[in-house]
């Protein structure tokens, strides 16, 4: 009730303050999501395992699935939990895939949301937060880094709620500093040192200005603690220091394709990219055109003089620590891969902090506004015209998966990558949405890697049971298959090949085909029946 009698205060003291801010939020809400209205499957080649380990937690205490017997959960271990909490709280109420893109989307729109955070706490119209919208479909959104994207709108986030902090200190406002801090962490640890080292940095910066240090250290308490926790439980597989001992400069010929180059062979969407940059560009120079010509600077005092170079110092500084990483981290560390191109997207989306602030004059502001609310519309159709197309590809898959049981034991073997407009395969991992959907076991799991919070118990445990451990790059080479020596484990097997794969199953004559459509096949193993010594 109080809420509704701000909204309609603050609706008539600005009518078009308020249409603007509803037009932000409507544009913002389908740049994001309407791509994922367009298939039921995201092509995001990782996308399906986000889904298996979300459905995981989702009926992880339901015996008839058989997930905790493969299964130890490790959410501060390994804290990559947002997006699952997210999806698995959601899929109470609405089916797998759905949950799954709910929670994606939740991801992606922290980017507008935390840069609209950031611009307002840099004194600046949080409606420059629509400038994050072509970030929300890069490179890193196509590979299904979500929680990598999510991060860095929550790293904006976190700057902009120190920047009020250290304006006008406040109970709330380091509560607020806290949480986002805190859900952080359990988004993307490895961000979290990054916001951490900027919120201190801001504070340092801003000193000039704000002369305050000390409203930051109390937020900052609780999720220290948290990392602390987590520096001593933390695998071995994300632990370790970090290779920084390179230093490419040739490096920065990439970020034109990383920036610029979408994640379909279609060449309106990269079109549209482009466009989406360059209304930002002309609403960048219009604005500050406006800004010289209005006189504001000279009103202002030595305070909101030092406040707002600091805050431009500090945007640039954080800009400059991403492009630092970009040239200096690796490609691959540990078992973690496509390390440094990850950062291009970063420094861009933390450049975007310099944007001069939108002008005052409403003839000037709206269309402004109306600009960069518009510009990544035409992205969001390219990319979901991309996923009609992979949702007819995958139309076969979503068919033949409804012969799979509950808690299947299957393998999966993808020869056939072809049949989406997608650079980089989405098949790959498609097959785990069955474990998603249905639990039982998977021929390979993310799992393997020691970085998930599902860790496979251990085999020497009485009730665990486990898949077999499978060579490096398995789901790569599945031609490497043989029926005798890889499949004993398992009832299920699930092939995506454009000629038919009887052959490769011979050897065993107890597995027989179920089922073939379009460019799957799936074979089940005769009940009763099995090679010898089956686990």
């Amino acid at each position: 009730m109080r809420l509704g009698k701000r909204f309609a205060a603050a609706v008539q003291k600005s009518p078009l303050g308020s249409a603007l801010v509803i037009v932000a939020l409507a544009a913002s809400l389908y740049v994001v999501a309407y791509p994922f209205t367009a298939a039921r499957y995201a092509p995001m080649t990782d996308l399906p395992f986000h889904a298996a380990q979300t459905g995981a937690l989702r009926h992880f205490f339901d015996p008839s699935y058989h997930l905790r017997e493969q299964f130890e959960l490790h959410p501060l271990a390994v804290p990559y939990m947002s997006s699952y909490v997210i999806g698995a709280l959601f899929m109470f109420v609405v089916p797998t895939h759905v949950a799954v893109k709910i929670a994606a989307v939740a991801m992606l729109a922290l980017l507008p949301a935390g840069l609209a955070v950031l611009f307002h706490g840099m004194k600046k119209s949080p409606l420059l937060g629509l400038a994050a919208l072509p970030f929300a479909w890069s490179h890193l959104t196509h590979w299904g880094f979500l929680n990598f994207v999510g991060a860095l709108g929550l790293f904006a986030m976190a700057i902009g709620v120190t920047l009020l902090l250290l304006d006008a200190p406040s109970r709330r406002r380091q509560i607020t500093l806290s949480a986002v801090l805190v859900l952080l962490f359990f988004t993307h640890v490895f961000r979290f040192p990054f916001a951490v080292a900027g919120v201190v940095a801001a504070a340092l910066v801003m000193y000039p200005a704000t002369q305050r240090f000390r409203p930051i250290l109390a937020p900052l308490v609780p999720p220290l603690m948290l990392f602390a926790v987590w520096t001593r439980v933390r695998p071995a597989a994300i632990g370790g220091p970090i290779d920084l001992s390179g230093f490419d400069l040739k490096r920065l010929d990439e970020l034109r394709p990383l920036l610029l180059e979408g994640g379909f062979h279609d060449p309106t969407e990269a079109a549209a990219i482009l466009t989406s940059y360059r209304a930002v560009g002309v609403v960048a120079l219009v604005s500050l055109l406006a800004f010289v010509l209005s006189g504001r600077a000279a009103a202002w005092n030595r305070r909101a003089w030092s406040f707002a170079v600091g805050s431009h110092v500090l945007a640039l500084g954080c800009a400059g620590a991403f492009l630092l990483s970009f040239l200096m981290l690796p490609m691959q560390q540990g078992v973690w891969w496509y390390v440094y191109p990850r950062e291009a997207t970063a420094l861009a989306f933390l450049a975007l902090g310099l944007l001069p602030d939108l002008p005052r004059a409403p003839l000037l502001r709206a269309p402004l506004v109306l600009a960069l609310a518009l510009a990544p519309v035409g992205l969001a159709r390219a990319v979901a015209r991309n996923y009609a197309i992979f949702d007819q590809a995958t139309e076969d898959f979503h068919r033949i998966t409804e012969d799979i049981p509950r808690a299947p034991r299957l393998m999966y073997l993808v020869f056939d990558h072809g049949g989406s407009t997608k650079k980089n395969t989405p098949f790959i991992h498609l097959p785990a949405y069955v474990q998603a959907d249905k639990g039982g076991w998977l021929s390979f799991h993310f799992a393997v890697f020691g970085a998930s919070p599902l860790v496979y118990r251990s085999r020497f445990e009485p009730s665990a049971v486990i898949p077999p451990p499978v060579p490096t790059r398995w789901e790569w080479t599945p031609h490497k298959f043989r029926p005798l020596q890889n499949g004993r484990f398992f009832d299920w097997f699930l092939v995506r090949s454009r000629t038919s794969p009887d052959g490769m199953f011979r050897e065993d004559p107890s597995i027989v085909p179920v089922n073939h459509v379009g460019t799957w096949w799936l074979y089940r193993r005769k009940e009763g029946s099995g090679p010898p010594d089956r686990p």
